[in-house]
């Protein structure tokens, strides 16, 4: 199977795979686009790559619903009820906040205005300034700076330290709208990392975190960047941190996954020799994260993103019916790991499904043998 990967290598170079992948006892191989022998993923039920929403890692009815009459409308006030009505302190609340900062963000991308134009995201400029004491649109436009910072401007440079500086006193004034609400912290965890905060005053700022929301995912994976080789960590301080949360976490926590997403973070750069996907590092991280999906709560917001990066790793590995399992619960939304660091989630998902599929069916499966 050796050949598949050199097969991918030249796939993700240039061309464009879709369902291409022939499906045969002992082996794949390209055949041409709508061959009677290729695996089509549409055979499962899978969406076709042009309908892949990039937005989410999952579905959220509620969020796209107010994301479409804010922006339709630019009124805010939907955006607001939203966010109260949501719990705190869990993790869907902290994914609508970094949902209606990127929107705004991107309408500002897209319009930034000028002699007779309004900029894309006033509607957030007038939710601050109509309601000055509203936490969740104070959280939300520290998010918007952070992610205009990171967006617009280059690490290190006198621009990107600004707007972080600027970020950094949004967090503050979020943080006193709502002294027990974890984000406004959360959100501080990028600009620790983009203004290189000393460790001890990381450190500070993760316990304020922990002591509103311990079990946090998302402030979990946040913070592990920090501690990562390629910010101010290294690989075995993020290994630790990683596997630390994993021992503590409560019954039903996605944290168990979170080793996982340590070592995605430290994949080598050449990394499509098969032997490493079957370290004991690496085998036993998966594990982790497969014990921690099957112990999850099938509501948790979180459990997409642990989903989508299995893929990643299940399709690496050869599990092809392991990856399938996930797929079928992930399909249709592709915004998380490993997919948005590309410059196009939806094709790079949609390779390593087409593997999957292929790989599948090359070793007996078929759409009547794959579980729901």
């Amino acid at each position: 199977m050796e050949i598949l990967w050199v097969l991918m290598a030249v796939i993700m170079i240039g061309a464009v795979l879709g369902p291409v992948l022939l499906r045969g006892r002992g082996g794949i191989r390209q055949v041409a686009p709508g061959s009677p022998d290729a695996a089509d993923p549409a055979d499962y039920g899978f969406l076709r790559q042009e309908e892949l929403d990039i937005r989410m890692p999952g579905p959220d009815a509620d969020l796209l619903e107010v994301l479409d009459l804010v922006q339709r409308t630019q009124e805010w006030k939907a955006a607001s009820q939203l966010l109260a009505g949501t719990e705190t302190h869990g993790e869907q609340r902290w994914q609508r906040v970094q949902a209606f900062a990127g929107a705004a963000s991107l309408e500002l991308k897209q319009r930034p205005g000028g002699v007779g134009d309004s900029p894309g995201g006033q509607w957030l400029r007038v939710w601050r300034a109509e309601a000055p004491k509203d936490a969740g649109g104070a959280a939300v436009h520290a998010e918007f700076l952070v992610q205009q910072a990171w967006r617009t401007s280059t690490q290190g440079t006198d621009e990107f330290r600004i707007i972080l500086e600027e970020a950094k006193e949004a967090c503050a004034q979020a943080a006193l709208l709502a002294p027990s609400d974890p984000i406004p912290y959360i959100v501080e965890l990028s600009i620790a990392r983009g203004l290189a905060y000393p460790r001890e005053e990381f450190e500070q700022l993760w316990l304020k975190i922990l002591d509103r929301a311990p079990a946090h995912m998302g402030a979990h994976l946040a913070a592990l960047h920090y501690w990562c080789e390629k910010w101010h960590g290294s690989r075995d301080l993020a290994q630790s941190f990683a596997e630390a949360a994993a021992s503590r976490a409560p019954r039903a926590s996605l944290l168990a996954a979170l080793p996982l997403f340590a070592v995605y973070e430290h994949l080598p750069e050449v990394n499509l020799v098969r032997g490493f996907y079957e370290s004991e590092v690496v085998s036993k991280a998966i594990e982790g994260a497969l014990f921690a999906v099957h112990a999850a709560r099938p509501d948790d917001p979180m459990l997409a993103h642990v989903r989508h990066l299995l893929v990643f790793f299940l399709v690496r590995c050869e599990r092809w019916g392991e990856a399938m399992s996930q797929l079928v619960h992930v399909d249709g939304h592709v915004g998380a790991l490993p997919w948005t660091l590309s410059a196009d989630p939806a094709s790079d998902y949609a390779i390593y499904r087409a593997l999957a599929v292929a790989g599948y069916e090359a070793n007996g499966g078929s759409p009547a043998t794959l579980p729901h």
